[in-house]
């Protein structure tokens, strides 16, 4: 968070919560005049990503609720929240991408060559 963010916060910030990555969730104390909402914003755990932050949290961000979902747990079907790793090194690479090795396995007998006819 730069200096700037910091006093704002320190000042006119409110803080609401956090979520289990440790990102701190604020709301404007009062509201601007001719505005017609609070401003919401958030101080990132690590490296400022969208992305990390967890569905119970952005339906708030976005105003789509005037309060942050609980969170009753997941259900055990359900993987935990985890940042886009796109264009990362975690991200998800098949096992034919050059980064795995760039061989994939033979086709098998399921497959069926479409022709024009």
């Amino acid at each position: 968070m730069n200096i700037g963010t910091w006093l704002f916060t320190r000042f006119k910030g409110l803080r609401i919560g956090s979520d289990a990555a440790g990102n701190i969730y604020y709301e404007e104390k009062r509201q601007r005049p001719g505005s017609l909402r609070n401003r919401r914003w958030v101080a990132y755990a690590g490296v400022a990503e969208a992305s990390a932050i967890p569905p119970e949290w952005h339906a708030w961000m976005h105003y789509t609720t005037d309060a942050p979902l609980p969170d009753t747990g997941r259900k055990f079907w359900q993987k935990p929240h985890l940042a886009n790793a796109t264009g990362s090194a975690t991200s998800y690479r098949p096992p034919g991408h050059d980064y795995e090795g760039g061989h994939r396995a033979p086709a098998t007998g399921d497959y069926e060559a479409w022709t024009p006819g």
